[in-house]
């Protein structure tokens, strides 16, 4: 759980309240903001905190009271307060929360409401007699500011509903990732600063009248409530709501499912649906399946909000000035920070790539601290125009590496320097290639090539046991070996005239290399570092041409009828497979295997019938011929000595494709120990599920011995 800070004395506490106010008029002003997320929210409760020891000192402007936390006024009053939600930071804060829910009404919570808490900003969407006549931001609550110059900008907000009912929608505006990174560059290239991250920039886009562009952004609707009919473009009328549908009477999952039937665009269409769920138990296991999707959704969510379901139990509960008593946000920790860059370090890959890697002022995110975090490329820094020494916001969730997303350019102090490019290879002093975005070492693989052998002799590639990080440099410094294809020719007397090898060990390293002269093709073309490929791209091209031959054959048109594998790719591939040409030819005259066990090459080039781009791929016998196979949790029985790449070796052996994700298109998941929100979404789609043992037994003949 976050700390809260402690405020010393009066002094402090008005300094908060003053920059508490400050923040939150400037992002909701312009999507700017002196604070990230998690450092607004431990002020907000150590202002909390302190009118709590000191409730006779409460100054009236403080944020505590306010809905939005003080944000900027508008002046179109709302059809009923727009209220923002009080937040918990764990189960037992939940548990409290949810005990004091139950005692406010009398009676057990029959049903609660789970749905992702979306990273945005709130706005109300007014509907008259189905047309979109109005959107309004959620300003202080009680009015707020007119932002109807938005429309036709955001996506799942449409301008007619499939019925003509007058409402009033409500619901949060983000941008997604795809959307953000789309926005950017437009922005900059019309002489704005870049946006530091989503959320700032779906609050100042919202709210911008007069740019030169127009960039997208999306709705979710989270609520809908009656309205009174009025004129189509008028202000709403007085007198009481028209309410034909009894939306007031509703459960609130109810009234999600009208709102997707009137063509809105809700969390259900989204990996991390609401969902109506009983008992406490079940809304925290909940939480912890939408917590553990976070990573992979294409948009930002800072936490779970949990309401009642049940109408009834929303009526009796009632709200506060502030927030509603029947519904709180369950926040996660942080994924972004601001920090400050202190300077770039620049590395040199396995394959040569020169990679940037920013040196950060230590913060800790999302329950980890972090000093390093990606830059991407060369280009990527001058169109973010990074400079040493800014503030930068900095992304993280779950086991993504940590990224720099923008700098936050209005917190500039003018001491800022410009981030200097290398002139020369940093590793070996080579020339660089820069023809391509990301930047390469002349000399290629060559330039790394204890990291390049190290990868290709890891468990997932040729798997050579005994070959460590210190024995590779042995091997280079010896200079007995230039590539991955000399570790196929060492001798025994080569090895026992290396340090700290003896009569046994060389005999087990040679035994690990004649092993590895047996791998499948897919493992052959993952160990020789191609870029632009990985493991589960090496076994398609593998089970495409099932032959090295076929696969240096491939000309770009042919490489791109591998799954996968687009128009820019392929002549990548093409390429590198050219460039390892003598390491190839050397693989082959040294015994290796060159080919994929029970794949079906394609017709060769020239086949009259048909051509190679219309020629189908023979459909792979075995018992999984057809399915797309998800696995997921612990393996457990004949398969729990199995990687997961060898897991996914042994599905496409067998006939079938492997998945990281359950969809409408997956044929079967394997579940295991703690398998989690994979077997729920293959339970709620009526897909097919395997124990291990069951999965074994389907497999037969094609386990491993």
């Amino acid at each position: 759980m976050t700390t809260t800070p402690v405020l010393a004395d009066t002094a402090a506490y008005a300094q908060a309240v003053e920059d508490a106010k400050q923040a939150a008029a400037a992002y909701y002003a312009g999507g700017t903001s002196p604070l990230d997320d998690d450092a607004y929210d431990r002020l907000g409760r150590a202002i909390a905190a302190w009118e709590s020891a000191h409730p006779d000192q409460v100054r009236a402007d403080s944020p505590t009271g306010k809905v939005a936390g003080g944000a900027a006024e508008g002046d179109v009053p709302h059809t009923r307060p727009m209220l923002s939600l009080d937040n918990v930071f764990s189960a037992e804060q939940f548990a409290a929360w949810a005990a004091s829910l139950e005692r406010r009404i009398g009676r057990v919570v029959e049903r609660w409401s789970v749905e992702p808490k979306l990273d945005g900003l709130a706005i109300a969407a007014r509907y008259e007699r189905g047309r979109l006549t109005r959107l309004v931001t959620r300003g202080d609550g009680t009015a707020g500011e007119d932002v109807s110059h938005a429309r036709g900008t955001i996506v799942g907000l449409p301008e007619r509903l499939t019925e003509p009912v007058t409402v009033e929608v409500r619901g949060e505006v983000l941008m997604t990732t795809e959307q953000f990174e789309a926005a950017n560059p437009i922005r900059v290239a019309h002489g704005g600063e870049p946006f530091a991250n989503p959320r700032n920039a779906a609050a100042g886009t919202l709210r911008a009248k007069d740019r030169p562009y127009r960039v997208e952004m999306t709705f979710f609707a989270y609520d809908m409530l009656p309205i009174a009919a009025a004129d189509a473009d008028g202000p709403v009328a007085d007198g009481p709501a028209v309410d034909p549908d009894g939306l007031d009477e509703l459960a609130h999952s109810e009234l999600i499912a009208r709102a997707v039937a009137l063509g809105l665009h809700t969390s259900g269409a989204t990996a991390v649906p609401g969902r109506a769920v009983t008992g406490t138990e079940e809304v925290l296991a909940r939480v912890a399946e939408i917590a553990a999707l976070r990573a992979e959704l294409p948009f930002g969510i800072d936490g779970i909000v949990i309401k009642a379901d049940l109408a009834a139990d929303r009526h009796e509960a009632g709200s506060g000035s502030r927030a509603p008593r029947w519904a709180i946000a369950y926040k996660l920790p942080a994924v972004e920070k601001v920090t400050r860059l202190v300077g770039v370090e620049w590395n040199v890959g396995r394959t040569g790539i020169i990679a940037p890697r920013a040196v950060l002022e230590p913060v800790e995110i999302d329950g980890s601290t972090v000093a390093y975090a990606t830059l991407h490329n060369p280009s990527d820094i001058t169109r973010r125009d990074l400079r040493v020494g800014d503030h930068v916001m900095v992304y993280k969730a779950g086991d993504i590496i940590p990224r720099v997303e923008a700098p936050v350019a209005h917190l500039r102090t003018g001491e800022e320097e410009p981030i200097g490019f290398p002139e020369a290879c940093p590793q070996c002093g080579s020339e660089i290639d820069r023809s391509e975005q990301r930047w390469r070492c002349a000399r290629g693989r060559d330039c790394h090539l204890v990291a390049s052998l190290s990868y290709a002799v890891g468990r997932d590639q040729l798997d050579i046991e005994g070959l460590g990080a210190s024995r590779i440099v042995q091997l280079v410094d010896a200079t007995l070996v230039a590539d991955v294809a000399d570790l196929f020719t060492l001798t025994h007397e080569q090895l026992l005239g290396l340090d700290r090898m003896g009569e046994t060990s060389t005999e087990n390293l040679l035994a690990a290399i004649a092993t590895a002269r047996t791998r499948p093709l897919g493992r052959v073309l993952c160990a020789l570092g191609i870029r632009g490929t990985g493991r589960s791209m090496s076994r398609r091209i593998a089970r495409h041409f099932a032959t090295m031959d076929a696969v240096r054959a491939a000309d770009a048109e042919a490489m791109q009828q591998v799954d996968g594998i687009g128009a820019e790719k392929a002549p990548v591939i093409v390429a590198e497979l050219a460039e390892l040409a003598v390491v190839v030819d050397k693989l082959v005259a040294a015994g290796v295997n060159m080919t994929e066990p029970g794949a079906t090459p394609p017709p060769p080039p020239g086949t009259e019938t048909e051509s190679v781009s219309e020629a189908p791929i023979a459909e792979a016998a075995g018992p999984l011929a057809g399915l797309s196979v998800v696995v997921t949790g612990a393996m457990t029985g004949p398969l729990e000595a199995l990687s997961r790449n060898q897991m996914n070796e042994l599905i496409e052996r067998a006939g079938g494709k492997s998945s990281s994700s359950v969809s409408k298109r997956t044929g079967l998941v394997v579940a295991g120990e703690k398998a989690g929100s994979k077997r729920t979404k293959a339970e709620e789609l009526g897909i097919r599920l395997v124990d291990p043992d069951e999965f074994a037994t389907l497999l037969g003949d094609f386990l491993p011995a």
